[in-house]
C-alpha cells in the first residue's frame, strides 16, 4: 500500500519549489511596485518555514545534528552565492572600469572602508559588556564590507533606472563586489593579534606581535589577497582568449555561450577553496578581466539566464538564513542583554558607514550633490558577506583551544560573535529592505492625501477640482487615456491643463512623472513604443506599459532595442558615447 514519504529531500525540494512558484506569481508586484527586496521576503518566508514555526525546513536535521555541520554548510553556501554573484557583478561593469575608476574606488575602499571598521569595531566595544578592544575589531570586520547581493535592490529594477544616476550604480556595483574579498586583511589584523598576544605563560603567546604582524603581511595580504587578485586576473583572460576562440569558429553553443561566467564562478571557488586563497575577490577579478574588451557583456545584455541565477540564489540562500538564524539567541544569550543589543543595531546601521561617505563625496566624482551622498552612505547593507566571515571567524578560533577547551581569554568570542554578527545582518536585511516603500509611502502619501481633499478651481471657472494629479500638474489618468488613444489610431486630443505637455507620452514611477528620452532617430522628437505598434488598431493598451519606463528605445523599423531585457541598464552606454542614437544597435569590440 503506498505510503507518505516525508523524507527531508522530498520535503525541502517541495518547500523550495512552492515558494519559488508562489513568489513568481507577484514577484513584479513586490520588486517593481512595493519596492520589496527579494532578500526580505524571502528572509520572512524562511523563518515561516523554520523549525521555530511551520517546521518545514529543519537545517540541524540536514547537518546530522551536529552545529559544526551547520556552519560548514552555510558558509560554503555562502561562498557560492558571492563567488557567482561577484563575477556577474564584475562582467555587469564597462571594459576597463576599474583602470578608469581606480582612484573613486581608492576612496571608497581604502579610507572610507578603514573608517567603518573602526566605528563598528568601537560601538561593539562600547555596548558589549566586558569586551576587549582586539575582540571588538574582530567582531566589527565581519560586518565592515558592504553586500553586493542586499546592493542590488539600489541598482537593479525600476527604482534605480527613475533615481539612480548610471555613473552611481556601477560605482556601487564595484565597491560592493571589490571591499567584499578585502574584508580578510581587517579581519586577520585582530585574529592574529588574538592569537599571538594572548594571555602570559600560554602557548599561544609564542612570537608575540611580531609573528602577528608577519603572518598579516605574508600570509593575508601576500598569500590570500594578492594571489587571489593575480590568480583572478589569469583565469579571467584565460576564459575570455578561450570563449573568444572557441566562438570564432563556431566551436560553442548558445547556452554554454551564457553560462559560462557562472560556470567560471565556481571554478574559482573550488580551485581557490583548494589552496586556501581568497575566492571571493579572485571570483570579481576575473569577472572584471573576462569582459575587459566588452564583448561578454554586450553579447549578452538581452539574455535573462544571469538573472535568473541570480534570483534562484538569492531566494535560496535568505530562506536559509531565515531558517538557520540564532533567533533565541538573541534574547537568551550570556555576552549582551536586548536592549543593548538592539541599540547597537540602530547605531551601526546609523553611524557605520554614512558619516564617512558624506564626509569624503566630494572627492567621488559619481557622487554629484549631498542627497547621492546620503543615499550611497545610508544604502551600505550588511548581508551573505557577513556571514561569510562570521563563520570564516568562527572556524579560526577553534584553532585557540586548549586541551580541547577554548583559551580563557576567547571563551566568549565566539557566542559574542554569533549574536553580534547574526543581528546586524538581520537589521540590515529588514531595515535597507523597507526603507525605499516606507521612504516612498512617508513622501507621496501626504501629498495624496492633501490634494485629494483639497478642492481647486479648473480652468472654466467652475468650483469643480482638477482631475488627480501627480507632479508638476499633469494628469496621470489623462496621460494614460491619451495613449489608449494612440494605440489605437485616433487623433490626440488638443493639449489641456490636465494633459501632458508637448503631447509627450508619460510614464509613472513611485510617484513621480518621468517623460520619456527623446530619440535623434525620431521623426517627431517622440519614441514611440514597439508595444504600442504591435497594438495599434487592437483597441486597447497593453497592460506592462503603465507603470513602466523603458529607456534605449530602437525607432520605427530598427529593430528591437539591444538593452531592453538587461536588469542592470547603464543609459550612458559605448552607443551614446559615440553619438549613435539611443536604440542604435552596439558592435562588440573584437
Amino acid at each position: 500500500m503506498p505510503v507518505l514519504a516525508t523524507t527531508n529531500f522530498n520535503i525541502i525540494l517541495s518547500v523550495l519549489g512552492g515558494w519559488v512558484s508562489l513568489f513568481g506569481l507577484v514577484s513584479y508586484l513586490c520588486k517593481e511596485s512595493f519596492y520589496l527586496s527579494e532578500a526580505l521576503i524571502s528572509l520572512v518566508a524562511g523563518v515561516a518555514f523554520s523549525p521555530h514555526a511551520a517546521n518545514f525546513i529543519r537545517p540541524l536535521e540536514y547537518a546530522l545534528g551536529s552545529t559544526e555541520n551547520l556552519e560548514a554548510i552555510t558558509l560554503a553556501f555562502s561562498r557560492l552565492v558571492l563567488g557567482v554573484q561577484l563575477i556577474l557583478a564584475g562582467v555587469q561593469l564597462p571594459s576597463r572600469y576599474l583602470k578608469k575608476q581606480w582612484r573613486a574606488l581608492l576612496i571608497l575602499l581604502g579610507p572610507i572602508m578603514a573608517a567603518m571598521w573602526l566605528a563598528t569595531s568601537l560601538l561593539i566595544w562600547a555596548l558589549v559588556p566586558g569586551m576587549h578592544l582586539l575582540h571588538a575589531l574582530a567582531v566589527g570586520a565581519c560586518v565592515t564590507p558592504t553586500d553586493p547581493v542586499l546592493s542590488a535592490v539600489i541598482v537593479k529594477g525600476k527604482f534605480a533606472d527613475g533615481n539612480v544616476p548610471p555613473d552611481l550604480q556601477k560605482i556601487i556595483i564595484a565597491e560592493s563586489g571589490a571591499n567584499d574579498g578585502l574584508g580578510y586583511p581587517f579581519l586577520f589584523f585582530a585574529l592574529y593579534l588574538i592569537k599571538y598576544t594572548g594571555p602570559v605563560g600560554s602557548v599561544a603567546e609564542e612570537g608575540g606581535a611580531r609573528a602577528a604582524m608577519g603572518l598579516w603581511f605574508g600570509e593575508t595580504w601576500g598569500y590570500t589577497i594578492l594571489l587571489s587578485v593575480v590568480y583572478g586576473a589569469a583565469v579571467g583572460w584565460l576564459a575570455k582568449e578561450l570563449l573568444h576562440w572557441a566562438e570564432a569558429r563556431k566551436f560553442v553553443d548558445r547556452e554554454s555561450f551564457l553560462v559560462f561566467a557562472i560556470s567560471l564562478a565556481l571554478f574559482i571557488v573550488g580551485t581557490c577553496g583548494m589552496i586556501g586563497s581568497d575566492d571571493v575577490l579572485a571570483c570579481f577579478i576575473a569577472g572584471n578581466v573576462f569582459t575587459w574588451d566588452d564583448w561578454f557583456r554586450l553579447e549578452t545584455l538581452d539574455d535573462s539566464l544571469q538573472p535568473t541565477i541570480d534570483m534562484l540564489l538569492n531566494v535560496s540562500i535568505f530562506m536559509w538564513y531565515g531558517a538557520v538564524c540564532p533567533w533565541a539567541e538573541f534574547h537568551q544569550n550570556s555576552v549582551l542583554p536586548l536592549g543593548r543589543l538592539v541599540a547597537l543595531g540602530i547605531l551601526v546601521l546609523l553611524l557605520r558607514r554614512l558619516p564617512w561617505v558624506f564626509a569624503v563625496h566630494r572627492y567621488i566624482p559619481q557622487i554629484e550633490e549631498v542627497r547621492q551622498a546620503i543615499f550611497v552612505g545610508f544604502f551600505g547593507p550588511v548581508g551573505v558577506s557577513a556571514i561569510f566571515y562570521l563563520y570564516i571567524m568562527r572556524e579560526f578560533l577553534k584553532t585557540l583551544e586548549v586541551d580541547g577547551e577554548p583559551r580563557a581569554d576567547v571563551k566568549d568570542l565566539a557566542e559574542t560573535v554569533n549574536v553580534v554578527v547574526w543581528f546586524i545582518t538581520i537589521c540590515s536585511i529588514v531595515v535597507h529592505g523597507l526603507s525605499i516603500p516606507l521612504g516612498k509611502l512617508g513622501f507621496y502619501l501626504p501629498r495624496t492625501i492633501s490634494r485629494g481633499i483639497t478642492p481647486a478651481p479648473s480652468n472654466d471657472g467652475s468650483d469643480s477640482p482638477l482631475p488627480f494629479t501627480i507632479g508638476s500638474g499633469v494628469s496621470t489618468f489623462a496621460a494614460l487615456a491619451d495613449l489608449r488613444r494612440r494605440s489605437r489610431g485616433e487623433p490626440q486630443e488638443a493639449s489641456s491643463a490636465s494633459s501632458p505637455p508637448s503631447g509627450r507620452p508619460v510614464y509613472r514611477i513611485g510617484g513621480t512623472v518621468i517623460p520619456r528620452r527623446q530619440d535623434a532617430g525620431a521623426a517627431d522628437g517622440v519614441v514611440p513604443d514597439r508595444r504600442e505598434e504591435s497594438n495599434a488598431g487592437k483597441g486597447f493598451l497593453d497592460d506592462s506599459l503603465i507603470g513602466a519606463v523603458e529607456t534605449n528605445m530602437s525607432p520605427p523599423g530598427q529593430g528591437s532595442a539591444p538593452y531592453s531585457g538587461r536588469t542592470i541598464r547603464f543609459p550612458d552606454e559605448p552607443a551614446l558615447a559615440d553619438g549613435q542614437a539611443t536604440g542604435s544597435p552596439v558592435s562588440p569590440k573584437p
